[in-house]
């Protein structure tokens, strides 16, 4: 029983609502069952990710909605996302909208688009795929672009492809860091495309849905993903036609424009004459020359 007076404790189920059915934490109980410290829980409380506890006196006692929220954040750490965009979605929640239909937007937007296999190998394996190329130097510009991931004596690249595709680019004599630099300059040019198919998504379908049809916006977002993917790669292919084409008259005309490396003749001059004693290029006599 509590000793707190009996309009003390009217006054503060007035002002904090009924207590809730179900078991009550106190906050250090509350932390353990979530598997947090408590210092953690506090931070939370601080960022207004959970509501506040009922309170007896000077005692706050958590719920198992306030159990079920650490959890839901908690997950949402694993899946990537800030604490200001955990904040966002269970304010969105709060507002009376669907958190399951909430969450499916999340995902549908979240998923993963690459989905290349790393490939894990030793220092000394990454160095013998490129030979006399592999230094300090070049390592740690790998890691800065997001290449490789370092671990101890082992490297982790983020894809399996792209590491063959540098592989064969070095053998076939490009510079490794000339590899290097073109795959900055091309993650640039990504982004730029990433960021305009983001505007046009944002500006005409989220806008236009998300306010209206979640489970709708979701089934929108699902269809578009292969489609923004399609339209890089078709361009990109095409691109690559009209450059390799491009190139290819270059090369082209200037082998056109040099010597064969025999002298051009013109069309009716005659051959050398090869035979004995006769010396070459004279095909006939002169007058008055002896036979």
């Amino acid at each position: 029983m509590s000793d707190k007076p009996a309009d003390s404790l009217t006054d503060d189920i007035s002002q904090n609502g009924a207590p809730p059915p179900g078991r009550e934490y106190r906050i250090g109980e509350l932390a353990r069952a979530a598997g947090i410290p408590v210092r953690t829980l506090r931070y939370y409380q601080e960022r207004k990710l959970l509501p506040p506890p009922r309170r007896e006196g000077r005692i706050g006692l958590f719920s198992e909605d306030h159990l079920a929220r650490l959890r839901m954040i908690g997950n949402l750490l694993e899946r990537g996302h800030t604490l200001e965009g955990i904040r966002e979605l269970l304010s969105a929640w709060e507002q009376g909208h669907d958190i399951e239909a909430v969450l499916g937007v999340e995902k549908a937007v979240t998923a993963p688009w690459s989905t290349e296999t790393p490939v894990t190998m030793t220092v000394a394996e990454l160095a013998a795929l490129f030979p006399g190329e592999v230094d300090a130097g070049s390592v740690e510009r790998a890691v800065q672009l997001g290449h490789l991931q370092i671990d101890g004596d082992r490297v982790t690249h983020w894809s399996r492809r792209q590491l063959e595709a540098t592989v064969a680019l070095v053998r076939a004599g490009v510079p490794l860091n000339e590899v290097l630099s073109a795959g900055q300059e091309l993650q640039r040019s990504m982004d730029d495309l990433a960021a305009m198919f983001i505007r046009l998504i944002a500006t005409h379908v989220v806008d236009r849905l998300a306010d209206q049809d979640l489970a709708g916006l979701t089934e929108v977002i699902g269809r578009l993903r292969p489609g923004a993917q399609v339209s890089v790669e078709a361009g990109f292919a095409r691109a690559m036609d009209r450059q390799v084409r491009a190139e290819i008259d270059r090369v082209l005309g200037r082998l056109a424009a040099e010597p064969s490396g025999e002298p051009n003749r013109p069309a009716n001059r005659p051959e050398p004459s090869s035979e004995p004693g006769r010396p070459l290029g004279r095909t006939s006599r002169n007058p008055g020359e002896p036979g």
